[in-house]
């Protein structure tokens, strides 16, 4: 290998934080190749070693091997999401199917397995530590469910499978991304965006010139289908023109595409032994059984729906005679409730919500409040991007943690979304400290103007960053159990829980000041702010519960069953559901629903749901904690020993109980919901 490809080593900058100015296109395609080569070599002399099969020589070597994949694939994968090119979009349609071929020749390995399986038999008498089990426990269930059982001809299918659906997903991603280029509402002038605010107005036009349409006003679409401008455009037909274009992106590029995918997977799951992909997916997840994953949701439906329909009387009252109430209508006749029975207007409250004031005087004040971590700015360090910033993270006594990297504002070459990934993950085996990014695709304003955040955003920022501290707090022995490295209805939960901070009264109050006067925000306005935002839970929940059953309805298709057209199936789904309400979209239509077509969260966007129990049940107890006498920090170190340094190197719900006192219960979640009885 030469020398001169900046993945060929290690990074020498601290923490291991790739050389992003020294890395160009060029170089990920031979690093990939030899990544690929490297690896397959290290996972043949595993299974090939002569001396049986003990923790050390083969899960312990397995843990070892792939570093120089593993630097590639960590940067290439985050690059293409956060900012894309032409040349890296058509190396990801090379790399993806490789990737899943790659992935592949090591899971049907029949001598690798007989060495894994040989230990798991045996895993009675190896007296392994807790930790030790987990990782052997994991590694044979995903051996298992990567289809290391099968005869011959049904592993030769299944690889065919694999590397269709992962060539798949990346065409999904690329359609989609191409469908909210194309799907940006373009105005002549800034009187067709009455009501929405002076710097909103000045980001649009700034928008316009961004993407080449200079003297216009551009409105880019974001990856969910209510578009955060719809609460405030007064022009109705913007409005309609506005979710029009957000509901209808992608669905023929993408329809056909996302048939496919569900067919396939259909058909994997059957190959696997299960009677659809939901039944498969599950088989990792603390839900475990499909049945669990579907009381919870048809619990929550009827109450939600219920819920909705009562904030939509109180719309209706607000509309001009003889207007019917339109999903365009939703968002904006909320804010004129809440205007008009909470006095609260959600952009009188953007100006005490400036992006750097919440992110240093909330967001890390409050980790710091709860975890005792600093966080001290890198400008010598160089991101992936000039909009990228960086932190070093320190733990209470001043030892360094790791590296944050902060990427906020959106841009065409961004998937749309909100999403935390690690550029390196935590291992003490690898000796490796973890660094972490976050991304956020909140609107850019003009050069030397504030970036005002919605609440919206303030809530994501806080979430995201949740992940983060679960990312950064990871402290494991092995990379594959280390950080967000967990079931995937699990995943959310600390990212949820981060959430409560941005409400507490004593960071609130250190954040949410005026950008202009520094005063603080009218404690009634907080106050009236909670109130109106429990009349929006019916609208909530419906959407997201309408999201999630449209994945679970894509992932629940027999094997061989004919889902016919996208569009049609999709309504015929969330009618079977009782979530048809034509006022109300889905979070995410399939046509754009990245998260279960490219993100990894097939058959498992149930997960905010679920997770959410576990978050609500967790606020409670950080609130009784403060009530009782219990220190914010005493609680925050509980939570972070218990839950958040682990990872997925123990049992998950045992975690849970182990700082929470006993099992989850769902109340506290119906109760923040508007859905207790």
């Amino acid at each position: 290998m030469t020398t001169d490809n900046p993945f060929f080593q290690p990074s020498t900058l601290p923490y291991e934080l790739p050389p992003f100015a020294a890395i160009a296109e060029e170089h990920y395609l031979p690093a990939f190749d030899a990544g690929f080569a490297e690896h397959l070599a290290q996972i043949k002399a595993i299974a090939g070693n002569p001396e049986p099969a003990t923790f050390e020589n083969t899960l312990v070597a397995m843990e070892r091997a792939g570093g120089l994949l593993n630097r590639v694939a960590l940067v290439f994968f985050a690059q293409t999401s956060s900012d894309t090119t032409d040349g890296l979009q058509e190396l990801e349609q090379q790399i993806s199917p490789r990737w899943a071929a790659h992935m592949d020749a090591i899971t049907l390995d029949d001598a690798l397995f007989a060495r894994i399986d040989d230990l798991y038999e045996r895993r009675g008498e190896l007296a392994l530590s807790e930790v030790e089990a987990q990782l052997l426990e994991k590694r044979h269930r995903d051996f298992v469910l990567g289809g290391a059982k099968l005869a011959a001809a049904d592993k030769a299918r299944l690889s065919e499978l694999n590397e269709r659906l992962a060539a798949l997903s990346t065409e999904f991603d690329r359609n989609l991304l191409a469908a909210n280029k194309a799907g940006q509402q373009v105005f002549d002038g800034a009187e067709q965006l009455a009501g929405m605010s002076a710097d909103a107005v000045a980001a649009a036009k700034e928008n316009g010139e961004a993407v080449g349409l200079p003297g216009k006003y551009v409105i880019s679409l974001k990856n969910f289908s209510n578009q955060t401008e719809l609460a405030s455009l007064d022009d109705r037909a913007a409005r309609q023109a506005l979710l029009d274009a957000s509901l209808e992106r992608a669905w023929d590029a993408n329809g056909p595409v996302i048939v496919t995918i569900a067919k396939l997977r259909a058909e994997r799951a059957a190959l696997l032994g299960f009677g659809t992909h939901a039944e498969y997916a599950v088989q990792d997840r603390t839900a475990k059984t499909t049945e669990a994953v579907e009381d919870l949701m048809t619990r929550l439906i009827p109450a939600a729906v219920a819920n909705a329909e009562r904030e939509a009387e109180a719309l209706r009252a607000h509309l001009p005679a003889g207007q019917s109430l339109q999903a365009w209508d939703w968002t904006y006749y909320s804010e004129k409730v809440r205007q008009a029975e909470y006095d609260v207007d959600s952009e009188a409250l953007r100006p005490y919500l400036e992006l750097d004031s919440v992110l240093v005087k909330g967001v890390f004040h409050a980790a710091e409040l709860v975890y005792g971590i600093t966080f001290k700015a890198r400008p010598d360090l160089v991101g992936y991007h000039p909009d990228v910033r960086i932190w070093e993270v320190f733990d209470a006594d001043g030892t360094g943690i790791g590296l944050f990297l902060g990427d906020f504002y959106a841009r065409s070459s961004k998937r749309g979304g909100a999403w935390m990934t690690n550029y390196v993950e935590q291992s003490h085996l690898l000796g490796q400290p973890p660094v972490v990014v976050n991304n956020l695709n909140v609107a850019k304003p003009p050069a030397g103007e504030p970036t005002l955040l919605t609440w919206d955003e303030v809530r994501t920022l806080f979430h995201e960053f949740g992940h983060a501290l679960h990312g950064l707090f990871s402290d494991v022995e092995h990379p594959t159990l280390a950080g967000t490295n967990t079931p995937r209805d699990f995943v959310e939960y600390p990212s949820q829980v981060n959430e409560m901070w941005a409400e507490w009264p004593e960071v609130l109050a250190n954040y949410a000041k005026h950008y202009r006067t520094g005063e603080p925000v009218p404690a009634d306005l907080v106050e009236r702010m909670a109130e109106a935002e429990k009349f929006g839970q019916g609208f909530g929940v419906v959407e997201v519960l309408a999201a999630v059953m449209l994945d679970w309805a894509w992932h629940s298709l027999a094997p061989g069953e004919e889902p016919g057209d996208a569009k049609a199936f999709e309504e015929a789904a969330l009618k079977r559901y009782g979530l048809l309400v034509p006022e109300i979209p889905p979070r995410y239509r399939s046509s754009y629903f990245a998260h279960i077509w490219g993100n990894g969260y097939a058959a498992g966007y149930y997960s905010y749901l679920w997770s959410e129990v576990l978050d609500k049940d967790t606020v409670d107890w950080f609130k009784e904690g403060a009530a009782e006498g219990r220190s914010i920090r005493e609680s925050g170190e509980a939570f972070r020993r218990s839950v958040l340094s682990r990872g997925g190197s123990v049992d998950l719900m045992a975690a849970f109980a182990e700082f929470r006192g006993r099992a989850p219960e769902v109340e506290p979640m119906l109760r923040a919901r508007g859905l207790a009885a």
